[in-house]
């Protein structure tokens, strides 16, 4: 889910909307072939972390890697309704994902979450890393110790596990503090993960580009 400090959840920006090309249809996708090295009883990798800027087609593209894995497929919100433009992001999301799916919101307690919900015979989609973050900073918690904290419980994990995240530092510097922090924590964030995750896939334009296992 496309993600920025909750501050800046406001209708800045609607005057593009109008001339900005649709999202391609999840279901045309390239599939998670590439994944099939990696099969244990999955054919995902323990850790997975998508990456993507705003409207890139990272959340279908993950959403359609987890729909391809046997076992319950559970989704683990982030987001929080703060305003209308939100309530309507979610309920299309949620539209989008159809039937088959748990859903589990939590905005801020992700480690604890993960470890209440991973299961031998469930796939997780965390989606997405960049509103929680954004909670982080707004609930004034410590973000190095919750990145810790979330980075430690992913080898108990029981069940497989996609992480959605965006990249926000391709655009120009921002204009104000918070979001420069942002920018800067949710950058740290992306390679802390990237750095322990089995598989990274970067998507734009709806089409994936994998990092990592780097293709032969």
């Amino acid at each position: 889910m496309d993600s920025l400090p909750q501050a800046h959840h406001t209708e800045a920006g609607s005057h593009f909307r109008e001339s900005q090309p649709q999202p391609q249809d999840p279901a045309t996708f390239p599939g998670p072939s590439c994944f099939s090295e990696t099969m244990t009883s999955f054919s995902i990798p323990p850790v997975t972390l998508v990456l993507g800027g705003a409207r890139s087609g990272k959340s279908g593209y993950a959403e359609k890697l987890v729909e391809s894995q046997p076992g319950d497929w559970v989704y683990l919100a982030t987001a929080t309704a703060g305003d209308g433009e939100m309530t309507e992001r979610i309920r299309l999301h949620r539209e989008r994902r159809g039937e088959g799916w748990r859903t589990h919101e939590e905005p801020l307690a992700l480690s604890t979450a993960l470890q209440a919900q991973a299961k031998a015979d469930t796939v997780i989609l965390v989606d997405c890393l960049t509103l929680w973050l954004s909670n982080i900073l707004f609930s004034e918690l410590n973000v190095d110790s919750e990145v810790d904290r979330l980075l430690g419980c992913l080898p108990g994990l029981r069940g497989p596990v996609v992480f959605v995240s965006n990249e926000v530092g391709l655009g120009i510097v921002p204009g104000d503090a918070l979001s420069r922090r942002f920018r800067d924590d949710a950058g740290r964030l992306n390679q802390a993960l990237a750095a322990v995750a089995d598989s990274v896939v970067f998507v734009a334009a709806g089409l994936p580009l994998r990092l990592k296992p780097a293709a032969p």
